[in-house]
């Protein structure tokens, strides 16, 4: 039986509200377990985006349990919480690159952030770089980069440190298919490496091109699976073919 260590998110009961609104998430529980790949889907308005808030730490719920690596991220001091963050990676949906920073030292932040030296930051920032296929803009500013280039800086800056989740709100949306699929496969090769990866999107195509990945998927701010494929929280079978 699978325990607390084996889970990298364990949410039980969640509701979420803003002010004195109706919840926009309710009842929500599943479990994310270490080196899943996860869609998160459903229509617009359904609460994805406040469902990966919580999951990103940007918001705390409203009621319910929630537990990460193990630890009660609800009453979590704040003072703990950036050493938290640093476990993750967020693409976030409108990019949030710092406008006035070249595409090296977008993508360099994080790793400045977490007190690694200068001398030991260019080979892993031009090699991330060179992986999405930008090592020729890193010296671009995000305003004269294109909107596919200015997503792949920020899928470089959120997978630089090698997080144990990465959390993507829409990281297709502002792409043609053939980057979309570019795209995803990096989000492969990064949860290969042992990241546990959740995109959330609206784009139905994508769901079948990753094999192994399990669908989440919201209707009104509930966890529904009106087609039986979702599988959750029983923990999948593993890449090499064995029982979990």
């Amino acid at each position: 039986m699978s325990g607390a260590d084996d889970e990298v998110v364990n949410f039980d009961n969640v509701g979420l509200r803003y002010g004195a609104d109706r919840e926009v998430l309710s009842n929500v529980s599943f479990t994310l377990y270490p080196g899943s790949f996860y869609f998160l889907t459903g229509a617009s308005g359904a609460g994805k985006t406040s469902l990966l808030k919580l999951l990103y730490l940007a918001q705390r719920p409203s009621r319910g349990a929630i537990r990460m690596f193990g630890t009660d991220v609800i009453t979590l001091p704040r003072k703990r919480l950036p050493s938290f963050r640093r476990r993750l990676g967020v693409v976030f949906q409108d990019f949030r690159l710092v406008p006035h920073l070249s595409a090296f030292d977008n993508v360099a932040l994080p790793l400045r952030v977490s007190g690694v030296r200068e001398g030991d930051l260019a080979k892993p920032v031009n090699d991330m770089l060179d992986w999405v296929g930008l090592s020729n803009r890193k010296d671009a500013r995000p305003a004269t980069l294109s909107g596919g280039e200015q997503q792949r800086v920020a899928i470089a800056r959120a997978v630089i440190g090698r997080p144990d989740m990465l959390v993507a709100d829409e990281p297709t949306g502002n792409v043609d298919p053939e980057m979309a699929l570019k795209l995803l496969r990096l989000f492969e090769a990064l949860n290969r490496l042992g990241t546990t990866v959740v995109v959330a999107t609206h784009d139905v195509h994508l769901l079948r091109k990753v094999p192994d990945s399990l669908i989440m998927r919201l209707d009104k701010g509930q966890l529904a699976d009106p087609t039986g494929a979702l599988r959750y929280p029983p923990r999948p079978a593993r890449r090499d073919g064995g029982a979990a």
